[in-house]
This record gives structure tokens, sequence and C-alpha cells, in this order.
């Protein structure tokens, strides 16, 4: 082939691609025609594509507009199937097809036949909800709907539940037991964050309801201990900015309504937080505060916050960790028994850091079930596991095994991590196998 000829045909293609790029784009009237409108209802994008060859795009015109190749097109032009839920919401796009026509607007389930209502700005009454469940229930079952059913679109959908007109002691018990529900299923199972985040979210608009001002009271206490354990629930899925966000809203919410107690527990928690994200000297103020607050009110809570204070100090390798333990354990009046597995295991860590390992032994042999807000019991055989692995005594890895398996079956994040200790003492015991199998099968754990 001559160079003459070959440029000749480069021109010839070159105005053919400048024709049909200057064709007019696909005229917004076809898609309400019947006959497509019946097409794009059930999202038959095949015979969508031909209809449109027929009105004269070309393949290589419609591959243009919706990002395909030619032989994709084709090959849907065949009668290949498109489902995909992004792949239809790109060719509507594209291809300027209004969402409502092909059920986009509703959702993942395509209706089929009748369309949409349209209800953006209109009100929705009972026989259009009615109408509408036929529509989806034809769909469902026979997988089209009927010309005389109607689907309606998400603007349909009701608004938030509406508030109560005034409070009472029932919608205080209903938040208390919510958190109990909650704190039950972040004690056994860790995590937690979803639900926990959208409860207090929820509940927290109760406070726009006039009460009475016991009722206030007692509300604005609930509310800040839901607050408190969305934080933790938070913080064990490493969310540590909801966490925080959730502490300073309870400590707000307590302090309304006189909760010291509440306050100062909600701060001694975020300053858990920032003595794990490595500010140790953040954390140790957020416990000074806590304590300030406090003062001798809640031998308790002050207890708890000399221990994570001790905790934080021994990381620090500072002298007075020792004098804040002893403080904590001397004070501690804990009675229930999540509290007092909290303050066995916070003493525990503390002596390990120490270098007291008998002592931490025997706190984690001690440490069954469940904390206030987390399955602590599973932290503590972690603990216990690494305290053997690195002693050496004989049983440490079947110990470091059993603790992996438990923290495979919780939704902490905050267990993981803590499996990176006992992974370093196993991996540290070259000689043996059965210590380097169960340490890649805790690294499995940790990336899960």
């Amino acid at each position: 082939m001559s160079y003459g000829h070959a440029d000749k045909i480069a021109q010839a293609a070159d105005r053919a691609a400048r024709q049909e790029a200057a064709r007019p784009p696909i005229d917004p009237a076809l898609y309400r025609r019947e006959d497509v409108c019946r097409v794009l209802a059930v999202r038959d994008i095949a015979a969508l594509y031909r209809l449109l060859r027929q009105e004269g795009t070309s393949q290589r015109q419609i591959a243009g507009l919706v990002g395909q190749s030619q032989s994709e097109v084709s090959e849907i032009m065949k009668g290949r199937r498109v489902t995909a839920y992004d792949l239809l919401e790109r060719i509507a796009l594209r291809l300027g097809i209004p969402r409502e026509l092909m059920g986009l607007s509703y959702g993942e389930q395509p209706p089929s036949g009748g369309g949409t209502e349209g209800t953006e700005g209109v009100e929705v009454d009972d026989d259009m909800q009615r109408r509408d469940a036929l529509a989806v229930g034809f769909m469902a079952a026979l997988g089209a709907v009927p010309p005389f059913a109607k689907l309606l679109d998400s603007s349909a959908a009701p608004k938030e539940v509406p508030l109560p007109s005034r409070l009472g002691t029932a919608d205080v018990a209903e938040v208390r037991q919510r958190t109990q529900e909650l704190r039950l299923t972040a004690q056994t199972e860790g995590g937690q964050a979803r639900a926990a985040n959208a409860a207090a979210a929820s509940y927290r608009r109760l406070t726009a309801v006039p009460a009475a001002e016991a009722v206030t009271r007692s509300l604005g206490s609930a509310l800040a201990e839901l607050e408190e354990l969305a934080g933790w629930c938070c913080y064990d899925a490493g969310l540590d900015r909801h966490a925080r966000w959730h502490y300073r809203t309870a400590v707000n919410l307590a302090h309304r309504v006189g909760d010291t107690h509440r306050a100062a527990s909600a701060l001694r928690y975020a300053g858990v937080v920032d003595a794990n994200q490595g500010e140790p000297n953040q954390a140790l103020k957020l416990y000074q505060v806590a304590g300030l607050m406090l003062g001798k009110q809640d031998p308790d809570i002050s207890a708890w916050l000399y221990a994570v204070s001790a905790r934080v100090l021994a990381e620090m390798e500072h002298e007075q960790a020792a004098d804040y333990l002893n403080r904590a354990r001397d004070g501690w009046q804990a009675t229930e028994p999540a509290e007092r597995a909290d303050q066995d295991y916070q003493t525990a860590v503390v002596y390990v850091r120490l270098g007291k390992l008998d002592r931490a032994e025997a706190l984690t042999a001690s440490v069954n079930g469940i904390g206030r807000h987390r399955p602590v019991g599973t932290f503590a055989k972690i603990l216990r596991a690494t305290i053997h692995v690195r002693t050496g005594e004989p049983g440490g890895v079947h110990m470091a095994y059993e603790a992996v398996g438990e923290v495979a079956r919780l939704r902490s994040l905050c267990a993981r991590k803590r499996l990176i200790p006992l992974i370093e003492e196993l991996e540290s015991r070259p000689s043996s196998s059965d210590a380097g199998e169960v340490a890649r099968l805790a690294r499995r754990v940790v990336a899960a």
C-alpha cells in the first residue's frame, strides 16, 4: 500500500470519526416512549442497546458513552445480562436516563413494569404505601411489577421516629435497658461500635424534650453512661476520634446534671485512649482532672485512677509507679465483679512493667469473665500466657494457643493488639516449632 493511499484512508477515517462525534446526543424524549420505558423498567440493557442502534446510535458511540469496549457492547446486545448495580448506575448516568425509570432511586431491587411513583415533594398517604407494598411483593415473587402497582422512590421514606411530647421515667428506663444490652454484648464479644454509636445518637435527641427536673437529672446520667459505653466500643474498634467525642459528650451531659461520678468515669477512659496512643502526659492530665473533680467522694474510681496512672508511670519508667499502685490497692473498695476484674487486670499489667511477674501471674489467674466494658478475662489470659512463655514455663505455648483462639472469636481490636507482645515472646523461642506455629496463627488473627 502506498503512503498516498494510506493517507487518504486515514483522512476518510478521521472524517467519519468527526461525523460520528458530531451526532447530537440521545434525545431524552426517547426514554419516555412506551416501548423504551418497558425496557428500562426491567433493566434489559441488551434491548436498550438494540433500540439505540435502531435510532441511529452506533456501537462505537454506545461504547464511548457508557465507558465500555465495543466487544462488551456487542456481547450485551447478543443477550449478556447486566445486573451489577454500579454498572447500571453508570449506564443511566452516561446515557442521560432518568434514574427513576430504571428504579435506581429506589435501591438495589429493580422495579419491573410500573416504574416509580415519583414522590419527591409529594405527601405519601396510606393508599400510596399500600400500592407500593403490592408492587414490592410482585417484584419479589415474580420479578415484575404490574402496571396497576406503583413503586415509591427513596424520598417517600418516613421521617425519623417522632419524639415524645414529654419525658417520663419509662423513657429513662429504656435508655438504661438499651445500655445494659449493649454492654453485655461488648463484654462478651467486644466491638459493637456501630450499634453503640447509633444508640447514643438516637437517644441523645431526648434532651430536647420537656421533662420534670428529676427525670431530666436521671436522663442526663443515663445518657452519659450510654455515651461512655459508646466511647469504649469505638475505642475497642480502633475508632479513637469517635471514642474521644463520646467521652467528651458523656462528661458534658453528666456535668449538666451534677453527676460527678459519671463525668470522672468518662474522663478516665478518655485518658486510657491517650495512654494507648503513646501520649502519657496527656493521659495523666486527664486522670488528674478526674481526681480533682472527685475529691474524696468516690474511692472506687479514685483507686482506678491511681491504677491507670501507675500503668502510665510504669511505662515511662517513673519511680512513682509503685507508689501509685500501692495507693490504688489500699483505697480499692470495688464491690462489683466487673470492676474487681478490671482493677486486678490493671494491677497485673503494672506489675509486669515493674518486673514483678509472680504477682502479675497470680492476679491474671484470678481474673475471670468480663470487665465493665470488655471481655477482660481474655485480656488476662493473653497476659498470663505471655508471662509463662517469657519465663519458659512448660505449658506456656499451649496457654498461648488457647488465648489466641479466644481472641479470634472476639470483635475486639484491643484484644488483637494485646497479642503482639505474646507473639514477640513466642518468636524469641526459635528452638520450639510449636511456639513458631502459634506465633504465625496469632499474626493471622491480629491481621484479621
